[in-house]
């Protein structure tokens, strides 16, 4: 890689090679080889002059791409379909004459960006299952775990470590059922002509319409679609890359937000991204285990959700059958949403298959706050045994009042617990107090939720794609 010159940092640091290859030249121009011999296909199936000899040839050298050549016709032409259907010509002389035959640009451009989408899709897809399956295991692993839940990041009531984890699973979750949504429902461009009227193919079929709509259904049938767009311009509908970026950002969204429940995890000592051995979480503090696996997310993730209002603006600015304001613009940000979201998942799945758990810091923050939560349950053993509720609600409050003060004002531990028991109107023991406030007495129904989560909802996404799981992703500097 050159050093003097712009250097994506997709390509250096984040996308893997698979998503590289989608969004590659080589095969952008390869599928445009294809979808040549898809339309001669069709063209011969529906009675024009196209030869078996003539397919035969274009087969043959579908893969073998003169770059070079193609690289001198677009300097004479200032065209790249144009230099690429020469270029092909110049290796299949018997088919030069019925390359791209009634098409436009559109039928090469527009057709491969739809099928490129799909591809990474089901890259996407693929990394997406395997996050899904690594969070399973862990959520499963630990459903049983008590600890301290918090709202507005303030302590509540006590959840599961497993049950956590259960949210950022039911986010993607979530995102497998969009993007399963928009795999079933992509449609390539089709054969539509200039401005989506099909004319050329009409005057080619000599008036026959019934062949003009067959040769949109060959297509769509031979390049592995359900169909075409019904009706649109001289390019695919542009709201189609607004939907898929959409449903890429949904995906960032959750990669997001589990980054950000970890950084703050690490904070507090709970819970930790992996940290190589020789791995330097600060030039300055060698003491530091910088989350940084996790904050790339968060980064990356920003990134391609602003990034999806790109399409949004370009669909929204389309001129009646098409202008070329889109083409620059849906070049840059359709594929490196594609490649920022590849390189968050591979980050995901990375991050959640080397967790580290620190049951001991689990427990001591949950205990230091659980008395407090276990208030009501002492004060209604004390009314049981006799006592007034009222008057044990106004010496739960003075009592949880100055252990408060204690822990804030004073720095010390929470002494609820021998405040109470120092107390006769509550009627108990240390040892009883301590018996109520065994912690999973308070996680409520978390472990039973999440299992049932785990095998109602996501094994049967698991089981669905289990030819999916099993990858290793390659995390760069």
């Amino acid at each position: 890689m050159a050093n003097d010159t712009y250097n994506s940092p997709f390509n250096a640091r984040y996308a893997s090679k698979e998503m590289q290859y989608i969004y590659s030249p080589d095969f952008k121009f390869k599928t445009w080889r294809k979808l040549w011999i898809a339309l001669a296909e069709a063209e011969q199936e529906l009675g024009l002059d196209i030869t078996d000899q003539q397919i035969a040839e274009l087969k043959a050298n579908a893969d073998n791409i003169n770059y070079e050549v193609a690289q001198e016709y677009e300097k004479k032409f200032r065209h790249d379909v144009m230099s690429h259907v020469h270029a092909y010509g110049e290796q299949c002389p018997h088919a030069k004459g019925i390359i791209h035959l009634g098409a436009t640009s559109c039928y090469v451009g527009d057709n491969t960006d739809v099928i490129t989408m799909r591809e990474a899709l089901l890259l996407i897809k693929k990394k997406l299952v395997n996050a899904i399956a690594s969070v399973a295991k862990f959520a499963d692993e630990y459903k049983d775990m008590p600890c301290l839940g918090f709202t507005h990041f303030q302590p509540a009531q006590p959840t599961t470590v497993g049950k956590r984890a259960s949210l950022w699973l039911m986010d993607l979750v979530m995102d497998y059922n969009e993007i399963e949504h928009v795999l079933d429902s992509l449609m390539l461009l089709g054969s539509k002509g200039t401005t989506g009227t099909q004319a050329s193919f009409l005057e080619l079929f000599d008036g026959d319409h019934e062949k003009c709509k067959e040769i949109d259904r060959l297509v769509a049938e031979k390049m592995g679609f359900k169909a075409c767009f019904p009706v649109s311009g001289q390019t695919y509908a542009r709201k189609l890359d607004t939907i898929v970026c959409n449903c890429l950002a949904l995906i960032a969204q959750s990669c997001c937000k589990f980054s950000n429940d970890l950084r703050l995890l690490q904070n507090l000592k709970e819970i930790e991204e992996p940290f190589e051995k020789n791995q330097i979480g600060s030039s300055a503090m060698a003491y530091k285990r910088n989350p940084m696996r996790s904050e790339r997310i968060a980064s990356l993730s920003r990134y391609v959700m602003i990034d999806a209002l790109n399409p949004a603006w370009t669909a929204s600015a389309q001129w009646f059958e098409r202008t070329l304001d889109d083409s620059a613009n849906k070049r840059v940000s359709v594929a490196e949403a594609f490649l920022a979201l590849d390189g968050i998942l591979d980050l995901y799945i990375n991050i959640t298959g080397g967790l580290v758990v620190y049951p001991k810091v689990i427990e001591a923050r949950l205990m230091s706050e659980l008395p407090f939560m276990a208030t009501e349950n002492i004060m209604m053993d004390a009314v049981k045994k006799g006592g007034d509720r009222q008057e044990l609600h106004e010496k739960i409050r003075q009592h949880s009042m100055a252990a408060g003060t204690v822990v804030k004002v004073e720095g010390g531990k929470n002494d609820l617990v021998d405040r109470i028991a120092a107390d006769p109107a509550f009627m108990t023991t240390k040892e009883e107090i301590m018996a109520i406030l065994k912690p999973s007495n308070f996680v409520g129904r978390a472990p039973q939720q999440t299992s049932d989560f785990l095998n109602e909802v996501v094994k049967p996404i698991l089981d669905a794609n289990k030819d999916l799981i099993g990858i290793d992703v390659e995390i760069n500097v």
